[in-house]
């Protein structure tokens, strides 16, 4: 049997790391909304689902199949092309941003790297970019629901997500002047040499700036308190209100498809990625590997415990607070850490 060539070692890899990788995308968004559903039932004193499966653990697999069995329904007046097209491009968006994440150490076999999709060299970029295209999945399907309710939802996240990507965008600038790379690869490695204090949270001097990213990221993401986009007891529904079936699932699935997402550049730009806090990941490929996966999950699973908490715990802004927040005081803000991150490496050389 010949050898296989490096560009067949190359494709083969990247369908096999582009399935698992989609695949533990969808079963971590499964698992998050029981999370979600979980953590927010001891918040409001309740014990939430419990009965399907062992501990509840099957209840969102349950409701995922109730979803993708109901009928789906479309109203006489949408306009169909752009109706269909709009939950497509908020979920595709979602699962494509993921691609250029290490979710561990850098381990190579024949040139490929194990844990990366594609490792590009402007890999933030192509993050940001592609999040921020995500919002017209929710533009379009408000404006192609011919309901003004949608409509209403759509215009305020489209504001809402301008405003916020400016702040979002300009937070990550000191990250970026201390690796001085926009590869996502070399953010991560310029931050493993001492373990936590090699962090940009810690040792980079960053911790302003992930306040910024973090409060930004709950915005573009339409989550607790800043989910002015589905508000329910103002919009019915929001921008998926005449969204039904496997249509209304898919916007479900790209909202905390987007949440991990959120959580893993969190990670990866300021806590490290798959580092340890305490050093070198010791052992050999194989143990540097397992304890590099295990750093960077729990990690994320920090951060989605903090998305919950929040909405648990905090109340929904009022729309005028919510952008005058974002251009008052989250903006010049991002622009201020921008000018002192400078100062301070131009003071050290």
């Amino acid at each position: 049997m010949p050898s296989l060539s490096p560009l067949q070692i190359f494709f083969i890899g990247s369908l096999v790391k582009t399935a698992v990788t989609i695949s533990v995308m969808l079963g971590g968004v499964t698992m998050t909304v029981l999370l979600e559903r979980k953590l927010v039932g001891r918040i409001q004193n309740r014990y939430g689902p419990n009965r399907v499966g062992p501990f509840g653990l099957l209840q969102t697999v349950v409701d995922g199949l109730k979803l993708f069995l109901k009928e789906d329904m479309t109203p006489a007046n949408v306009y169909l092309p752009l109706f269909l097209l709009a939950p497509v491009i908020a979920l595709g968006c979602a699962l494509i941003s993921i691609a250029v994440v290490p979710f561990g150490p850098p381990v190579f076999w024949r040139g490929v790297a194990l844990f990366q999709v594609s490792d590009v060299n402007v890999g933030l970029l192509v993050i940001l970019g592609i999040t921020s295209i995500g919002v017209y999945g929710i533009a379009l399907s408000g404006w192609s629901s011919n309901n003004k309710y949608s409509l209403l939802g759509s215009v305020r996240s489209t504001a809402q997500m301008v405003s916020y990507e400016l702040a979002l965008g300009l937070s990550l600038v000191g990250v970026v002047m201390r690796a001085r790379s926009l590869s996502i690869a070399k953010i991560v490695a310029s931050q493993s040499a001492h373990g936590a204090l090699s962090w940009n949270v810690l040792g980079g001097l960053q911790f302003f700036a992930f306040f910024i990213y973090l409060i930004s990221a709950y915005a573009e993401t339409n989550r607790a308190p800043f989910d002015l986009v589905e508000a329910e007891n103002e919009l019915v529904g929001g921008y998926h209100t005449e969204y039904s079936s496997i249509k209304f699932a898919m916007f479900f699935m790209a909202e905390y498809a987007n949440m991990i997402t959120v959580s893993c550049v969190a990670t990866l730009l300021f806590f490290g990625g798959a580092s340890s806090p305490f050093g070198h990941l010791l052992g050999g490929p194989v143990a540097q590997a397992l304890q590099g996966i295990f750093w960077f999950v729990l990690k994320v699973f920090f951060f989605l415990c903090l998305y919950i908490w929040v909405r648990g715990t905090l109340p929904r802004f009022r729309y005028d607070q919510l952008m005058a927040f974002g251009w008052k005081w989250l903006l010049p803000a991002a622009m201020l850490n921008i000018v002192l991150t400078a100062l301070v490496y131009a003071w050290h050389g």
